[in-house]
């Protein structure tokens, strides 16, 4: 609603309008962009009309897809994913997603693993065991806990907040 209201108050008419995608009828000024873009700033929306910066929005979904959906999100070569999935070749990706996200496109994945099993930790979804297998040491080595420590990291801030008595091993143990 808040796009078409946009559109309507500049004067544009759109053929369709899908979730991140609109398609308008008209060629649209430099002066009704930069308009557009301010309105829909104003609701926390984002005009993207830049090829590279849709294509970075693109791959970035397809990560996040892929990490959510899949129950070994370590097994996958993401790179490959991608460069098939897109037609690209991987330095031609790598470059782009840099010089747009100021990230490598590997430490973006791998981050998204890592918030990942948080919240797989936090919301008990996999044992610390199941958790453990699935990560070898990537998980230690971004956060610098073990899946475990976090846990107990997360049930002591939780007991401290709710005023409860509580016995946890010494994390540094």
């Amino acid at each position: 609603m808040v796009v078409r209201e946009a559109l309507k108050m500049l004067g544009l008419h759109f053929i369709f309008i899908e979730l991140a995608e609109i398609e308008i009828m008209e060629n649209i000024s430099v002066g009704k962009s930069a308009l557009l873009k301010i309105e829909l700033r104003k609701s926390g929306l984002e005009l993207l009309d830049d090829k590279n910066a849709i294509l970075i929005e693109s791959i970035k979904d397809s990560i996040i897809e892929l990490i959510y959906k899949t129950d070994n999100i370590f097994k996958i070569d993401y790179i490959q994913y991608l460069c098939e999935k897109f037609r690209l070749e991987y330095k031609y990706l790598a470059d782009l997603f840099i010089t747009v996200q100021r990230i490598k496109i590997d430490q973006f994945i791998l981050n998204l693993k890592i918030e990942r099993i948080k919240e797989l930790i936090i919301y008990e979804k996999l044992t610390i065991i199941e958790i453990a297998e699935k990560l070898d040491s990537k998980f230690q080595k971004s956060t610098g806990l073990t899946p475990y420590d976090f846990k107990m990291l997360r049930i002591k801030r939780r007991n401290i907040i709710e005023g409860k008595a509580y016995l946890i091993k010494n994390l540094n143990n």
